[in-house]
């Protein structure tokens, strides 16, 4: 399927401002995986969220060797991220970091979550379990994705899908899109040039995971330019299923 590009400010088919529920495996997934699209939504008007499925308690090293000390450490992390991109509520779920699981308990749990929330646009992540030639994608990661893909369709919107949830008051959601971030085959790339260095903020704030934040920026910087000598621009890029208009 041919990609197509677009620039945000012709970014025009959502005539008022959508509800937007990231859900992703680990904290710093959302300014890694699509921090310039997030950062872009927010200034649009549109309200953003995050629905973190563990607390990365396995992202250890020498500076924070201790798992669950870090699960408070990469909590306030993450809030501070989402400060800087205009993100409004940022939730955890408690899952293990390394073995979250594809099955129907937290697949319930997952619908739940979508239904309280009752979002316009739901993001994940592809998954795909190679990205291109030089990384395996995280299990984590690629399950993160598979629970979204099957709470939002056919469940979330359901009455047939967990009745006892409708019975607690939750309603059916009838999500418009959704959205699948780190992909190797998206049909829709975000010319986010404008977001990059907004996106490198938030991502710097992750110190657990990205050591010195100087040095991080530089790297990225020069990574930037290595990638793009041509034009400089900076994409994100995404599979964009439209379930409803």
């Amino acid at each position: 399927m041919t990609t197509k590009t677009i620039n945000p400010v012709k970014f025009s088919n959502w005539e008022e401002a959508m509800n937007i529920l990231v859900i992703l495996a680990h904290p710093d997934d959302p300014e890694f995986f699509m921090g310039g699209t997030i950062a872009m939504w927010t200034k649009m008007g549109h309200k953003v969220s995050y629905l973190l499925l563990t607390k990365g308690e396995r992202g250890v090293s020498e500076q924070f060797p201790d798992g669950e000390i870090l699960k408070n450490v990469r909590k306030i992390e993450q809030r501070d991220a989402a400060d800087v991109l205009g993100v409004g509520e940022v939730s955890f779920l408690d899952h293990p970091d390394g073995f979250l699981e594809s099955n129907l308990e937290n697949r319930r749990q997952l619908v739940a979550e979508i239904r309280k929330r009752q979002p316009d646009i739901v993001i994940s992540s592809d998954p795909q379990t190679f990205f291109h030639t030089h990384y395996i994608n995280h299990p984590d990661h690629r399950t993160a994705g598979l629970l979204t893909i099957d709470a939002v369709f056919p469940a979330a919107g359901n009455l047939g899908f967990f009745p006892e949830q409708i019975e607690q008051g939750l309603k059916p959601t009838q999500i418009r899109e959704l959205w699948m971030s780190l992909t190797v085959d998206p049909n829709l790339t975000l010319d986010v040039s404008d977001y990059w260095q907004i996106r490198l903020e938030a991502l710097k704030k992750h110190v657990s995971q990205i050591g010195d934040p100087d040095l991080f920026e530089q790297k990225w910087n020069q990574h930037r330019q290595e990638a793009t000598e041509s034009d400089n621009l900076y994409y994100e890029h995404f599979r964009r299923v439209i379930l409803r208009v």
